[in-house]
């Protein structure tokens, strides 16, 4: 079996000595090729070259957003995929901040703990396929979403340029600070879904893949708490940024009850989410942010991607709904 390892050696979680020591595992067991990624985007250009060289597995040691990029280059464009090509399956270790697609897998946050578990999961021919959310022209794995959650990706991506550590509680104070900062603004959109009248003046929407949505340290946060891998989308939608407003709202979502509020339209199925606006506004997908947009739509595809990862009967996908 062949497998090419793509490293992301900047990733939050990784070190000299981890990577060479998963690497020197993996290359125990198969034909092993490693790759270093060193600019935005070469992740994805490796998962091509992997693709047209015909390598059975891609693991990625990095963050969501090196795992994104390797997904896309495997998969190409959702409206030019060729669903009877032979393409290689993915496996994940951890090795960023938040790990939220690997952690959803059901795979092991330590990183050599996650490569004994890849081994034992290809040498038992275990991959499953799961369903994966897209655009016209790029693949999501876990969530998208526009308005204040990308505000928030984006300040994070300016202060880890600026050489602060994308810490939990970073997070955090840098999302209530968005919200307090923002919470005057008129900036909204609308979001279509089918068989529903157009939701205006939505202030933040995310659209996920599977739940949770996010991870702060190790608590999750469900936004949608019955989508998955083998549903389609689940829409969280909110007409206010007000503090006060939002404040019972992300009480609800932090201790684990269904997440609801007067302004928030949830659904956690649905084939295909609109967002439509007046203005551009700042987009997020699987944490990274991809620019401000006046006009984005989202759809599913069951069964895109073969994944190294448990059986999803192994993996709780439901939250409490009290």
């Amino acid at each position: 079996m062949r497998v090419m390892l793509i490293v992301n050696p900047f990733a939050t979680a990784t070190s000299p000595a981890g990577r060479d020591a998963l690497a020197h595992t993996l290359g125990s067991r198969f034909t092993l090729d490693v790759e270093h990624t060193t600019h935005r985007g070469h992740a994805g250009e490796l998962a091509q070259r992997a693709v047209a060289e015909g390598v059975d597995v891609v693991v990625v040691h990095g963050g969501d957003g090196s795992v994104n990029e390797a997904v896309n280059g495997i998969l190409g464009a959702p409206g030019a995929t060729d669903p009877t090509r032979r393409l290689p399956s993915v496996g994940v270790i951890p090795g960023g901040s938040a790990n939220v697609f690997a952690r959803t897998l059901g795979m092991r946050s330590d990183p050599l703990a996650a490569t004994a578990q890849i081994i034992d999961l290809l040498e038992a021919g275990r991959c499953r396929r799961i369903g994966l959310g897209h655009t016209q022209d790029r693949w999501f794995l876990f969530n998208t979403g526009m308005g204040m959650d990308a505000v928030v990706v984006h300040a994070m991506e300016d202060k880890r340029h600026a050489g602060k550590a994308a810490t939990p509680s970073r997070y955090l104070w840098t999302t209530v600070a968005s919200f307090v900062r923002h919470a005057a603004s008129r900036a909204s959109f609308t979001v279509e879904i089918p068989d529903h009248e157009p939701i205006t003046d939505v202030r933040y929407g995310f659209v996920s893949n599977t739940s949770p949505w996010t991870y702060f340290g190790d608590y999750e946060i469900r936004t949608n708490p019955t989508t998955g891998f083998d549903t389609r989308l689940g829409l969280f939608a909110a007409t206010s940024t007000s503090v006060a407003r939002n404040l019972p709202l992300a009480a609800r979502l932090l201790t684990h009850r269904n997440p609801k509020a007067r302004h928030l339209h949830r659904d956690d199925d649905v084939a295909w989410v609109r967002f439509r606006a007046d203005e551009p506004i700042d987009v997020q997908m699987d944490g990274d942010y991809i620019g401000a947009h006046l006009s984005i739509e989202f759809g599913y595809r069951p069964e895109a991607l073969a994944v190294v990862a448990p059986d999803d009967e192994t993996i709780s996908t439901t939250a409490s709904t009290a």
